[in-house]
């Protein structure tokens, strides 16, 4: 599975308002810059186990479906990895306003998963419509990011930061992006490891051209809603092969629409629901691009069997579904509570291996203090589920308390 380049830790709306606190007061015109961040320590007690490089965070494609697959149950782990510094600033330049932006935290993925270490988030500048640089995808829409304080949240929810350059239309109630970003196709070879499994360790993703994304966004006072589409060229290629061939591609696509509803002074439901084709690099857990297919007449193979014939298999992009649903609920102005449930669902090809992900579930409940904008406290109980395309499932329970304290140069001026 391709790990995206970064994603958003838990959007703690009351516990993050501090970067805004001493700089509301300055004119929008005036040159601002600022150093923000928090310090944050998870506490984690497993029920059930995960793959022990994702201890820190609950990703249905992590838990396994074979028992004993990770050793016994029951884990505890204790992490910094969501802590985060940041540094922003703005200016007019030109007559159009200048906005940079460089941000990391320390949650460890592809080669570095498990660790604590250094991870880009953001790196990125805009100038009047015109941003370039690694953020959110024009095709994900982070505010249905529930207040959730496990860190990688909603499986079934468009979620990823990719190298883009990005035009933005309008500035009032709606507005247009469309951008070009970086391609990412995660290729499952699946059974045809056992065909030929020389062959099977060679494919690899073959990124000849960049997604294109766009959305349209409108924003009341009701909350907003925001429809988003993907056009991509999904391919393959057999790496050290004459011609690199096998080779092949097809085009992928998706649509997402989203919605924040406000529902009384402060809360707030998340909606979300996302279909397409090839865009599994695109969401926060679980699923392939692109598997391999048998023609009508070709059956799942067996070790030692005979090969299949030449041209009997070929790459197809997968079908996904995701869906979320969460309600942020304030009790009043220090206690609040999130809960909710999100899902991916894949429509695996019929050469994929028995134990390729098909189905992940998550849900969440938890009950936050913030006595300031710059504390918060919280624990959260949580739950997923993994199904695999033979049907073999694996869940996982477990609970988390967290301590957080933001700052921003802001406070001392």
């Amino acid at each position: 599975m391709r790990i995206p380049y970064g994603r958003l830790a838990p959007h703690l709306l009351v516990a993050t308002a501090i970067t805004g606190l001493a700089g509301a007061a300055q004119a929008a015109d005036e040159p601002k810059f600022e150093v923000y961040g928090f310090a944050q320590v998870d506490f984690t007690q497993d029920f059930n186990r995960v793959d022990p490089l994702w201890d820190d965070a609950l990703r249905p494609s992590k838990i396994p479906t074979t028992e004993d697959t990770f050793g016994d149950n029951g884990q505890t782990s204790i992490s910094v990895k969501q802590s985060r510094f940041g540094v922003k600033a703005q200016q007019e330049i030109a007559g159009k306003p200048l906005f940079v932006k460089f941000e990391f935290d320390l949650f460890g993925v592809g080669g570095d998963a498990g660790q604590t270490t250094f991870r880009l988030r953001h790196a990125y500048g805009q100038w009047g419509p015109v941003l370039a640089g690694q953020t959110n995808s024009v095709f994900m829409d982070g505010d249905i990011f529930p207040n959730t304080i496990e860190y990688w949240g909603p499986t079934g929810m468009v979620f990823v930061r990719t190298p883009q350059i990005r035009y933005t239309f309008g500035s009032g109630a709606g507005r247009f992006a469309i951008a070009l970003e970086k391609p990412g196709n995660d290729i499952d070879p699946g059974n045809v490891r056992i065909v030929d499994p020389t062959l099977g360790s060679n494919i690899q993703g073959d990124e000849e051209l960049p997604d294109l994304t766009g959305h349209y966004r409108y924003a009341g006072d009701w909350g907003h809603v925001q429809l988003a589409g993907i056009l991509r060229r999904v391919g393959y290629e057999t790496k050290g092969a004459p011609n690199n061939e096998p080779s092949s591609h097809k085009m992928g696509w998706g649509l997402n629409l989203t919605s924040n509803i406000k529902a009384g002074q402060k809360d707030v439901v998340h909606l979300g629901v996302v279909y397409g084709e090839g865009i599994a690099s695109y969401m926060n857990d679980g699923g392939t691009d692109m598997g391999p297919k048998a023609k009508p007449g070709i059956s799942q193979p067996i070790v030692g069997a005979p090969p299949v014939p030449p041209g009997s298999l070929y790459g197809d992009v997968l079908p996904l579904l995701g869906l979320t649903a969460y309600y942020d609920h304030y009790w009043n102005d220090q206690w609040s509570s999130s809960v909710g449930w999100s899902m991916t669902k894949v429509d695996n090809t019929n050469f994929q291996a028995a134990d390729a992900y098909q189905t992940g579930q998550y849900a969440s409940a938890n009950v936050l203090y913030t006595p300031d904008p710059r504390i918060l406290i919280g624990g959260e109980l949580l739950w997923g589920e993994r199904e695999d395309f033979d049907g073999n499932k694996g869940d996982d329970t477990r609970i988390q308390v967290s301590f957080k304290y933001s700052f921003s140069s802001n406070d001392f001026r």
